[in-house]
Formats: C-alpha cells, sequence, structure tokens
C-alpha cells in the first residue's frame, strides 16, 4: 500500500525557513535554466547576476560579493564555471595583488541574449505566479534581507526568548501543568501519590480551593512553564509545582514566572507564604533567594512531612530584597 510521505520541511515550521526557501530557489532556478536552454543559452541562472554585475566595467570578486550579496565561495565557484564557458575572462590586477573579472565578447552576447529573451519570460512568470501578492512578496523579502545584513539569525534567539507572556489557568492547559512538572520531578526525583494527586487534578485541588496557576508562554514555543499558588489548611499559602520545559532552559521564563506568581500571592489571603523543594534544586533554590524567599526551620517543622524529598522550606520576607540593596 502507497502511503504519501510527510512534508517534513513545511511540517516543522519557520524552524527550517531556510531550507524551504532554498527548495522554493531551486525550483525557481530550475524553471528560469529551462527558459534560458529554449533561448540557446549555456548560461545557468546563478551566472546571471554576474553577468549583469559586469556590465560596463570589470570587478574583482570581492566586489562582486558586495554587488551580488551572495557568499565569496558561491561568487568564485561561478566565476569559475563561466571562465569554463568564456563568459568571462580573469586577468592580474595593476598592482598584482587582486584579479579582476571582465566580459568576454561572448559574455556580452549572452547578456544582451538575455535581457531580449530570458529576463523578460522570467519575469512574467514570477508575476503570473505570485498576482497581486508580488509587491507584497518582494517587500517582505527587501525587508528579511536588510534585516539579517545589519545581524544574524542567532542573534534573534534573545529577543524571541524575551517575549515571555503569563497565561492564566484554564482546563484545556491542565495537560502542560502535567507534563512540565512531571519532566522535572521524573528527571529528579520520582513522583510522589502528593504529586500525583495534584497534578491529576489541578482544578479540583488548587483552582477550586482558592488557588492559581499560572503559565508562561514563549513566543514561537509555547507554553513552557508553569507554578501554583495553593492555600493550606492551616491557613498558609504554598508556592509549588513551579517548573520550566528543559527545552526552554535560558529563556528567563522561570524568573518571569516566579515573578508573576508572587505579584499574584500579594493579592491571595495567606500567611505564611512559603514553598518546599530540595538541596538538589539548587538553581531554583538561587532563583526564590534571589525574590525574597529564606530559608524557614518554622516551615519545615509545620509542613515539610508533605514530601519525602523536601529538605528545604522556605518563606517568603520580602524585607530581605531590601536589606541586601
Amino acid at each position: 500500500m502507497d502511503v504519501t510521505p510527510v512534508d517534513v520541511i513545511k511540517e516543522l515550521g519557520p524552524a527550517f525557513l531556510g531550507s524551504r526557501l532554498k527548495r522554493l530557489s531551486e525550483r525557481l532556478q530550475s524553471g528560469a535554466a529551462r527558459i534560458a536552454a529554449d533561448a540557446g543559452l549555456q548560461a545557468q541562472p546563478s551566472h546571471m547576476p554576474i553577468l549583469a554585475a559586469l556590465e560596463g566595467a570589470p570587478l574583482t570578486i570581492g566586489q562582486l560579493v558586495q554587488a551580488i550579496g551572495i557568499s565569496q565561495p558561491g561568487v568564485t565557484r561561478s566565476v569559475g564555471q563561466m571562465v569554463e564557458l568564456a563568459l568571462v575572462q580573469s586577468r592580474q590586477g595593476a598592482d598584482h595583488r587582486q584579479r579582476t573579472i571582465s566580459l568576454t565578447t561572448e559574455g556580452e552576447r549572452v547578456l544582451a541574449r538575455a535581457k531580449l529573451a530570458v529576463w523578460p519570460k522570467a519575469e512574467a512568470a514570477v508575476r503570473a505566479l505570485l498576482g497581486e501578492e508580488l509587491d507584497r512578496f518582494m517587500g517582505v523579502v527587501s525587508a528579511m534581507e536588510a534585516t539579517l545584513a545589519a545581524a544574524p539569525l542567532d542573534t534573534f534567539t534573545e529577543r524571541a526568548g524575551s517575549a515571555l507572556a503569563i497565561r492564566e489557568y484554564t482546563d484545556d492547559l491542565a495537560a502542560h501543568f502535567r507534563d512540565i512538572n512531571a519532566e522535572w520531578i521524573n528527571a529528579m526525583f520520582r513522583m510522589e501519590p502528593t504529586d500525583q494527586e495534584v497534578l491529576d487534578h489541578p482544578r479540583e485541588r488548587i483552582i477550586d480551593a482558592g488557588g492559581t496557576i499560572l503559565f508562561v508562554e514563549a513566543r514561537g514555543l509555547g507554553i513552557v512553564g508553569a507554578g501554583a499558588l495553593m492555600p493550606a489548611k492551616d491557613g498558609g499559602l504554598e508556592l509549588t509545582k513551579m517548573g520550566v520545559r528543559e527545552s526552554a532552559r535560558g529563556l528567563k521564563a522561570g524568573e518571569h514566572l516566579l515573578a508573576a506568581l508572587i505579584a499574584r500571592a500579594q493579592t491571595m489571603e495567606g500567611d505564611p507564604f512559603f514553598l518546599l523543594t530540595n538541596k538538589r534544586c539548587a538553581a531554583a533554590i538561587h532563583l526564590y533567594e534571589k525574590n525574597g524567599f529564606r530559608h524557614d526551620a518554622g516551615i519545615m517543622a509545620r509542613y515539610g512531612a508533605r514530601y519525602e524529598r523536601c529538605d528545604v522550606a522556605m518563606r517568603y520576607r520580602p524585607q530581605a530584597v531590601i536589606d541586601r540593596i
């Protein structure tokens, strides 16, 4: 039985935009090559920008790179092919340090023929392909080129990561609450009955009891973190089940989420405001300390028995933050 393969590049979305544009470029250039062949030209589509750039004056490889905007290896490779086709010639420069590339008589003939029989047909085909969307598409391409010329793509990861938003609990997000917390609990400890009960029934155990669950969402990544404020039976308020997906570490999502949870706690009844954790969660403990939580033996004695793994208990004391300033 034949199975239609999945279009992997399309399914993977924006992360594979470069691969998708390269695929699109190959399809466009394949059609342009057939137009050139029909016109009796041996020159490939990749040669056309070089022919156009050399019209009127010789250029060095470096100048061609600047004029066309593609990599030096790519330009050098195309120039080598064009030398073999007798479309261009390479000569030693006057200072003997650089070579200049210029059109041959054959190159000038091919350029004239391309202007007459290839470029108009290729442009007409693209206009037919995109229709009224052509100007908008070309504008988007130009904007992307200008932006990436000023800063490479990898520099945008920090900017993307900074686009964090807090989401309120809804039942359709319950699976995220469970999965995010199960990830770190199972990676470092083992799921205890108390964990299981809360993660399986977040509405009953937290929301309906007067508590809150907040999520942090990162643009382009979706829900990456979750945390809860759960009322204790004796009037306290526990910061609990807070975690960030491993794949989103480094985006400061935890800091963003913790700040939102602390701010929400200030609007709720509950004293003491506390948390229970383990020494192995060193990074999290450091974050809690930075934001006003302090180790507290009284909290340990009062609540610590709830978890087998609990060997750290902390109480929120915002004055501690002020004292450190």
